[in-house]
């Protein structure tokens, strides 16, 4: 599994609204500044589904990343598995100076690890932003 990870500052329950509510995760779910999420929609339970649209600004690309929750405890744990059959396990916890992210998936076979850990990376320091800006 490759894993990142970030320190927001911000209550528990801020965090959890922001990572799982879909107006707010529209707002923050790209990994860069000429990609955005024009549509998201999430059912938060076990058995639940998400879907969450990613697309280039320019409108030349567009893909959608969606799956199923196999876990979800709230304010502490979601599980869910990509519609490829990969496991992502986030985990929330506070501590002194926020809500720690941790954040693992299975990586797939076109990219490199590297590649996949600074996407994903960066889509997790994007909600940082959000969070703590709103």
């Amino acid at each position: 599994m490759i894993t990142v990870q970030t320190t927001v500052h911000a209550s528990l329950e801020k965090a959890w609204e922001f990572w799982t509510q879909p107006e707010h995760v529209k707002q923050w779910n790209n990994a860069s500044d000429d990609w955005h999420c024009p549509k998201a929609t999430n059912d938060l339970r076990v058995g639940g589904k998400f879907n969450y649209t990613m697309a280039s600004k320019d409108g030349t690309m567009s893909f959608d990343f969606e799956g199923e929750y196999s876990k979800v405890e709230a304010f502490s744990l979601i599980e869910y598995h990509i519609i490829d059959g990969r496991k992502v396990v986030i985990q929330f916890e506070k501590t002194e100076n926020g809500v720690q992210i941790t954040e693992s998936f299975d990586p797939e076979n076109v990219h490199s690890e590297e590649l996949q850990r600074d996407g994903w990376q960066a889509i997790l320091d994007n909600f940082k932003k959000h969070c703590e800006s709103n």
